[in-house]
């Protein structure tokens, strides 16, 4: 089941973290396992002083903070409002694995495909409402393909309504925030 995770989250990282070659996470998230030396926190705080990107990030804003103490180390542009778009289809790959290590649903639970869902623009797999597909056949469409109405039905699912899954999200956001 662990290896199986891991799985996923690697190929999180290939589809959505790896191509940007930047940091771009808002001031809501923090990487609570970053964990960085006094003496390279010393080189990111000078290097920082007089330039706006010393670390010539390919991105529109970054930020880095340090999870123990919530210091910030280093930021670009860092009140830049940016679509939150993988941020978003991450969170909802945590709670969807989070609600199978609670036994909510399994790998084999079958997700109906809602009109809204069907309806979803953007990266899609062109889910129809005459469909049913697994959890696992889910989250490897969302994770691969980014696909939206795969996100939204899932969402559907775990949350009963898109907007209370996002509410499901917001609280998680806080919690991983504060451990």
């Amino acid at each position: 089941m662990k290896k199986f995770c891991f799985t996923y989250l690697i190929l999180l990282l290939i589809v959505f973290l790896l191509p940007y070659k930047s940091l771009a996470v808002s001031d809501l998230y923090t990487w609570s396992t970053l964990d960085l030396t006094a003496e390279v926190s010393a080189k990111l705080e000078k290097s920082t002083a007089n330039i706006t990107n010393p670390l010539n990030f390919d991105c529109g804003s970054c930020i880095l903070i340090d999870s123990h103490s919530g210091q910030v180390l280093y930021s670009y542009n860092e009140h830049e409002s940016l679509r939150p778009a993988s941020v978003t289809k991450v969170m909802s790959i945590y709670l969807i694995m989070e609600a199978i290590s609670q036994g909510k649903i399994t790998y084999d639970t079958k997700i109906p495909c809602s009109k809204n869902a069907e309806s979803m623009g953007g990266s899609q797999i062109w889910l129809s409402t005459t469909e049913t597909l697994t959890v696992d056949e889910m989250l490897k469409a969302i994770c691969i393909v980014s696909a939206n109405d795969c996100v939204t039905a899932m969402a559907e699912f775990i949350g009963g309504t898109e907007e209370n899954f996002v509410t499901l999200m917001n609280e998680k956001a806080k919690d991983l925030r504060y451990e």
